[in-house]
């Protein structure tokens, strides 16, 4: 396997499907020439020209609307937002067409597109530009919302989101672009909907995904020393949901911590509580607990920052809170 990073790995998947599928383009602000804002795109304006990777003007509603015409006529295009704080300008062209014409047509017209981009804090980039939306369009039925977490199962959910005739929202989160991993050399991809289990473990059930799974693991690293052994579930795919995988591991370890980026309220970690707690109530020890970012606006200061985001130790203090 070759170590990459996920933004390497994202390009990977990128770059195979629009050899593999001529029907799959890319659209978004500075994803030609510039070579993307993160570099996501760096290369495949040389390789597949200017009709096939669209640099567009500062849009997003009009990104997401071509997108969507497009995707209705055969192709697979895949949308950037340059930030997913940028997409709630395109939400009623995702929300109110994208995610409903294969149910108002009775699956006469399908949306195969992608919209991607990063999603949750930087690094001291304020207020406007570090939420985690993941909620929002996990609200709505008719979309598919991943969000991965390593650099293998970026590349293989990528691919798999492309080949998908839904639309699929995919949210990257900026930190982890430099994240390194081993990524197969064959052409592989990841099932959509389906959780993995990335660290077994028999006293605690530690669900998180994005970032989060990643400081997640580093909290059970810390864990182990004292003896605590977590088992951490990463859902990968927001909805739908695989949540046999979770409930099998609550059942096993009889305790529930949920990690995640966002504000507690009418949030996905909410919903994975409620499931919880209603399918494994009587495995329970204790009650599902969950650790997220304050409710409020994140702040621009580096050290109010550090505080905000969700840290490996805030989450190990729960874990034991938990146990206790």
């Amino acid at each position: 396997m070759a170590m990459l990073t996920m933004r390497e790995a994202m390009n990977q998947a990128m770059r195979e499907e629009m050899k593999r599928d001529p029907k799959v383009f890319l659209l978004g602000e500075e994803v030609g020439h510039y070579q993307g804002a993160y570099k996501i795109t760096g290369g495949l304006v040389q390789e597949f020209g200017d009709w096939r990777v669209r640099d567009t003007p500062i849009a997003e509603e009009m990104i997401a609307g071509v997108a969507v015409g497009a995707a209705w006529v055969g192709m697979r295009p895949i949308a950037e937002m340059m930030t997913f704080n940028f997409s709630l300008l395109a939400l009623d062209m995702m929300v109110n067409h994208a995610a409903k014409y294969r149910y108002m047509s009775g699956g006469q017209i399908r949306c195969p597109l992608v919209m991607r981009g990063p999603s949750g804090a930087a690094a001291q980039v304020a207020a406007q530009h570090s939420q985690s939306l993941e909620s929002y369009y996990a609200h709505v039925p008719g979309l598919v919302v991943v969000m991965p977490s390593t650099p293998k199962d970026a590349k293989g959910l990528l691919k798999a989101a492309i080949r998908d005739d839904n639309p699929v929202i995919f949210m990257e989160n900026e930190v982890l672009y430099n994240l390194k991993g081993e990524v197969p050399d064959e052409d592989y991809t990841i099932p959509l909907g389906l959780s993995e289990v990335k660290r077994t473990g028999h006293h605690v059930t530690i669900v998180a995904w994005s970032r989060m799974c990643y400081h997640a693991l580093l909290a059970a690293d810390l864990l182990a020393k004292e003896g605590i052994e977590c088992e951490v579930v990463d859902p990968r795919t927001i909805r739908p949901l695989d949540e046999a995988p979770i409930f099998d591991s609550v059942r096993k370890t009889n305790h529930c911590v949920i990690v995640e980026e966002a504000w507690p309220q009418a949030s996905v970690g909410a919903y994975i509580s409620d499931r919880v707690q209603r399918e494994c109530f009587d495995d329970l020890d204790a009650p599902v607990m969950r650790v997220n970012a304050p409710d409020v606006p994140m702040p621009y200061s580096k050290v109010l920052e550090k505080a905000y985001v969700p840290q490996p130790e805030n989450i190990a203090s729960m874990v034991r809170q938990v146990l206790a």
